[in-house]
């Protein structure tokens, strides 16, 4: 792919939000591998790894750990290019899916108390 149409990190630390620090960090981890390297040796990101690197990044308020986001990763990296899915991803992807709805509703959860603690402030307020 042509330099041209890569982005350099700041660019997706921009997009995404993530600070370069961290990017980098889940590069070293190989997390997340730029696809290229600048003639100056920069890191080079395609719209492919933006899309992982959110991935990332919404994996993240639900308390996933580093180890569990390469975990995924690796299971969506092991789809082929039909979109066949072999059986043990597939069981892992919908143990990761049943996982992340258990988490999202005890986030909630904690959104609903953290909601009627603010109401009794505000009451306090008044």
């Amino acid at each position: 792919m042509p330099e041209a149409e890569m982005m350099h990190i700041g660019e997706l630390a921009d997009r995404t939000g993530l600070s370069l620090r961290t990017i980098r960090h889940y590069d070293e981890i190989n997390l997340l591998t730029p696809s290229g390297r600048s003639e100056g040796g920069f890191r080079l990101y395609t719209e492919g790894d933006f899309e992982r690197l959110m991935l990332i990044r919404r994996m993240k308020p639900l308390g996933y750990s580093l180890e569990q986001m390469g975990d995924l990763l690796r299971a969506i990296d092991s789809v082929d290019a039909d979109g066949d899915v072999p059986a043990d991803t597939k069981r892992m992807l919908e143990d990761f899916h049943r996982d992340a709805l258990e988490r999202r509703e005890k986030l909630a959860q904690r959104l609903d108390m953290a909601d009627e603690f603010l109401s009794l402030l505000t009451e306090r307020l008044r």
